[in-house]
């Protein structure tokens, strides 16, 4: 019964709630038509790919992150790398770690698997908590509401830095660490903010058409959320999950840089900002290294984010303008005014002549 009413909603309602051919073609074209995030998408792939392929190419490299290398390092000048540009060679390939002569390739792309994926494995425990407890306080009754909606409120304004600190140093070292930050991150911080939107695009649902005619039905709360909601959830809670990732790359990052978060010798990109901060002037790409790639990371998913989010509302205009040919539209339009006035002018220049 709810599916008839689906397909027989007025030609200008919204859809793009609703997943389906249709709506996932619509969305593939307005992605497309932004350059930006098709940039970012491309780099946020590449990106992926070295993670996914860091044991092949340290293997091709022929070095692996954890090889000491003293030989490589001036011991007489506190363990700067020898050599030019910290040391890069044809076996070293972006040069050695101060003091220690581990090999700097190796570090970056196995820190990428580290930060990427305790990124994502964080942000499925976020939408996991965020969506199941928001669509629990949106159907249940007041008190299962009102309680629900008071502990997201207690984890939105919870201090995710201080409640980590304390935790991850309290935790056994024999924990992977890894897993421990992942989990840290995705159940202290990000799935409050989630599970209260969820809860508010709920409560609007279950006024619908559609989600009254499958309760008149008979079915059960369980398959009104699964068959009715949760497709009508999906454009919001995908939009929040592209914001979420980035923020949960520097989260761990921050985490590594205040010495709690992956220890060595398994490497991160925070953890190798910790140790350069005080190599910045004799090895600056020990610096540079890993917060460029910090930087290109969050900035291709945050671009991402907000072509995801556009694509989805294509009444929301995009933050983002690179690519986008506005600046072209602008002088196309800035023309056609001035041909305005000046047709205009002398229009009225020729009566003026005539009379």
């Amino acid at each position: 019964m709810s599916e008839a009413l689906l397909t027989s909603r007025a030609p200008g309602a919204d859809t793009t709630a609703v997943p389906g051919a249709s709506g996932a073609r619509q969305f593939w074209r307005r992605l497309r038509t932004q350059r930006a995030a098709l940039v970012a998408a491309v780099v946020v792939a590449l990106l992926v790919l070295v993670a996914l392929a860091a044991p092949l190419l340290t293997a091709i490299e022929g070095q692996d992150p954890t090889t000491y290398h003293p030989s490589l390092v001036d011991s007489a000048r506190g363990g700067v790398p020898m050599g030019s540009f910290g040391g890069m060679s044809a076996e070293h390939w972006l040069g050695v770690e101060p003091q220690t002569g581990r090999d700097l390739f190796a570090r970056l792309v196995h820190g990428a698997r580290v930060s990427l994926g305790v990124a994502l494995a964080a942000t499925v425990v976020q939408l996991v908590l965020g969506v199941v407890i928001g669509v629990a306080a949106g159907l249940g009754n007041r008190w299962v509401d009102l309680l629900l909606t008071r502990i997201a409120d207690i984890f939105v304004a919870m201090p995710l830095m201080v409640v980590a600190l304390a935790l991850l140093a309290v935790v056994p070292t024999s924990f992977p660490r890894p897993v421990l930050v992942a989990l840290v991150v995705g159940l202290v911080s990000g799935w409050g903010t989630l599970a209260k939107m969820v809860r508010a695009q709920t409560l609007t649902l279950k006024q619908l058409d559609y989600v009254a005619a499958a309760r008149l039905s008979g079915w059960g709360t369980v398959r009104i959320a699964r068959r009715e909601l949760l497709p009508g959830l999906a454009a919001p809670v995908i939009t929040f999950a592209a914001i979420l990732v980035p923020t949960n790359i520097t989260v761990e990052a921050a985490l590594s840089f205040l010495g709690v978060g992956v220890k060595p010798p398994t490497p991160s990109w925070g953890q190798m900002l910790t140790s350069a901060d005080v190599w910045y002037q004799a090895a600056p790409q020990y610096l540079l290294l890993p917060a460029g790639a910090l930087f290109v990371t969050v900035l291709a998913l945050t671009a991402l984010g907000d072509g995801v989010r556009t694509a989805l509302d294509p009444r929301a205009a995009s933050r983002l303008r690179v690519g986008t040919g506005r600046k072209r539209e602008d002088k196309r339009r800035d023309k056609q005014e001035d041909r305005r006035k000046d047709k205009q002018e002398g229009k009225r220049e020729s009566k003026g002549e005539v009379s």
